[in-house]
């Protein structure tokens, strides 16, 4: 799982700075937001779980990791996708951009819980 989690973690790395190398080029900012949360809740923090994973493999081997690793990979992409249209004015997206809020901040809440559970 940690593995797997990293992985992941530098495929969101290369979607974040290649966002943030369009914008600089194209000289417009507006995707700031959608730049710095998939550094942030991509990069980041998968790539944190993922090391805390592997160190504590048996907070790696459970439901709950699972279960993580999937919401988190769900709710993500869907609210990063979703933030960009609303920040390039289609407000209609708002909805989903709240929906994978929720699932990846549940994500989150699951993480924190196998980790204060498991990590010993």
């Amino acid at each position: 799982m940690g593995i797997r989690l990293i992985k992941i973690s530098a495929v969101y790395f290369a979607i974040g700075t290649l966002l943030g190398f369009y914008m600089s080029i194209a000289h417009t900012y507006t995707l700031t937001p959608v730049h710095v949360h998939i550094n942030l809740l991509g990069w980041t923090s998968l790539t944190l779980a993922g090391i805390i994973y592997h160190i504590f493999p048996e907070s790696a081997d459970t439901k709950a990791a699972k279960t993580h690793f999937w919401l988190h990979n769900i709710g993500l992409p869907v609210m990063m996708i979703a933030l960009a249209f609303v920040v390039l004015g289609y407000e209609q997206f708002m909805a989903f951009t709240a929906i994978g809020g929720t699932i990846t901040f549940l994500a989150v809440l699951i993480f924190v819980y196998n980790v204060l559970r498991n990590v010993k």
